[in-house]
């Protein structure tokens, strides 16, 4: 019974690896389908592209599947996808917008406004929570592929175009304008920095703390919804209470 338990919890353990690497390989192929569809298969003249393809060599992901998102996005792939974003209220009046890329619009809306329902929430209207976000251009930059201190690396980022950075014990986060984060992108791999991310993505002006009772029911919706295959990001302007303490 012990040698069956064990061959069952290493079995458990295994399939548990295999679905996180899964999801991991898929939101890896979502992004390289979308750097393709914007800038195109070729990664000698894609620096986003290049980037992706970096992600998905450390991640191990089959050749295979690196292939299938090429091909979706140069259109040799049966499937045409689409980005759809959908703003939500989450447990507590949390704001919540969710991006999506998706083959089935209608596949992805019922499974976005069930998440929200389950857990407490609901799906609003065009407009209802993204005046609370604003666009920035987000690069990154991993302290320790740089030997740059904070005022260099901000002297960098400002020369080449940046809005602000925010230094954390492991990142420089640079911000841009949106329209200017391919710019700033390029001039700073041009000057050797070796990029951990960049992509334009939503902030929050304002958050709203999470109400002590309301906290496993807003953890399950962000959950279950990251774990959705068609859902590309969720932007939260949301803190737990002891994330704002902290």
């Amino acid at each position: 019974m012990s040698g069956h338990s064990k061959w069952h919890n290493i079995q458990g353990r295994k399939n548990a690896q295999d679905a996180k690497r899964g999801k991991i390989f898929q939101k890896i192929s979502r992004n390289l389908y979308q750097a393709a569809k914007s800038g195109g298969v070729d990664p000698d003249g894609n620096p986003q592209l290049r980037l992706e393809l970096e992600k998905a060599r450390a991640a191990n992901m089959p050749k295979d599947n690196v292939q299938r998102a090429l091909d979706k996005a140069s259109g040799v792939g049966a499937a045409n996808f689409e980005e759809v974003t959908y703003e939500g209220y989450g447990p507590g009046g949390t704001a919540v917008m969710v991006s999506t890329l998706t083959d089935n619009r209608n596949r992805t809306a019922a499974a976005v406004r069930s998440a929200f329902t389950h857990h407490g929430g609901s799906l609003g209207t065009n407009g209802s929570v993204s005046y609370n976000f604003d666009r920035k251009g987000y690069i990154v930059v991993l302290r320790d592929d740089t030997e740059d201190d904070e005022d260099t690396m901000l002297m960098e980022a400002l020369d080449a175009g940046a809005d602000d950075m925010k230094v954390t014990d492991d990142e420089y986060q640079i911000f841009t304008d949106p329209s200017n984060m391919v710019a700033v992108r390029d001039t700073l791999q041009a000057s050797g920095y070796k990029l951990d991310n960049s992509e334009v993505r939503l902030f929050p002006q304002t958050v709203t703390e999470v109400p002590e009772d309301k906290i496993a029911q807003y953890t399950g919706l962000i959950d279950e919804l990251s774990e959705n295959d068609d859902v590309q990001d969720v932007y939260e302007a949301a803190v737990l209470p002891e994330d704002a303490e902290a």
